[in-house]
C-alpha cells in the first residue's frame, strides 16, 4: 500500500516497512509468550514477512481496516496491536503467536485468531515449524473462550493434521452474532465444518 502523500513533501505513511524491526509499535509479550525465546529484530521480521504472504494466500484479512492482517503490527496508529512470536523453550518445531487486538472487545478476534492458526498450519510446508500455536491476547474480553477453542482446535489438528478440522465439544464462541447463527445453522443441518 503506498504511503500518503505529504504537502510538505516526503512519505507520511502510517506504516512502518516490513523490513523494520519498532519494538515500541509492537505488542507486548504477555504470558502464553513469557519464558519462551521471544522473536526479535531480524527473526521477527522475517517470520513476519512470510506471515504475509501466507495470510494474503489464505486471505486473512482485517476487515474493519481492509487489509491484510500481518499489515496491523506494521500500523503506526494501533501501536501494541498485532501479533507476537515465541520459539517453545524445550521444543523449537513449535512457534507460539499472541494476538492483540486494537480494542478489548475486537469483534473479529475469534476469526482472526482461527484464521491465522489455519493459514499457518495449512501451509506449514513453508515455514521450519511442525505447528504454530495461536492465542488472543488476555486484554480481550472473550479471551479464555477463544482460546478454549484454539486449544480444542489444535488438539484436533495433531490429531488429524488437518487445520480446518473442527472439533467436537468446543464453547460457543463467535466473533458476532452472524456468526454464531451460520454455526447454529451449520450444525443443526448435521453438517460437521463450521463455515469459517
Amino acid at each position: 500500500m503506498a504511503g500518503f502523500p505529504s504537502p510538505f513533501g516526503g512519505d507520511d505513511s502510517p506504516f512502518d516497512a516490513y523490513d523494520e524491526f519498532v519494538p515500541e509499535h509492537l505488542p507486548n509479550a504477555d504470558a502464553f509468550l513469557a519464558d519462551h525465546d521471544l522473536l526479535v529484530g531480524d527473526e521477527h521480521v522475517a517470520f513476519h514477512r512470510l506471515t504475509r504472504w501466507l495470510f494474503e494466500e489464505r486471505t486473512v484479512y482485517d476487515m474493519t481496516f481492509n487489509y491484510n492482517l500481518a499489515r496491523l503490527n506494521l500500523d503506526t496508529r494501533h501501536p501494541g496491536a498485532g501479533y507476537r512470536y515465541a520459539r517453545e523453550d524445550d521444543d523449537h518445531s513449535v512457534l507460539r503467536a499472541e494476538f492483540t487486538p486494537t480494542t478489548p472487545f475486537c469483534p473479529q478476534t475469534h476469526t482472526l485468531t482461527i484464521g491465522s492458526f489455519r493459514a499457518w498450519n495449512g501451509l506449514r510446508d513453508r515455514h521450519e515449524y511442525d505447528v504454530i500455536r495461536v492465542r488472543a491476547a488476555p486484554m480481550h474480553h472473550q479471551s479464555d473462550a477463544i482460546n478454549a477453542q484454539l486449544v480444542a482446535i489444535e488438539e484436533a489438528f495433531a490429531e488429524t493434521g488437518d487445520p480446518t478440522v473442527e472439533p467436537e465439544d468446543v464453547p460457543d464462541v463467535g466473533s458476532n452474532p452472524m456468526e454464531r447463527t451460520m454455526r447454529a445453522e451449520s450444525n443443526s443441518r448435521g453438517s460437521q465444518n463450521a463455515p469459517f
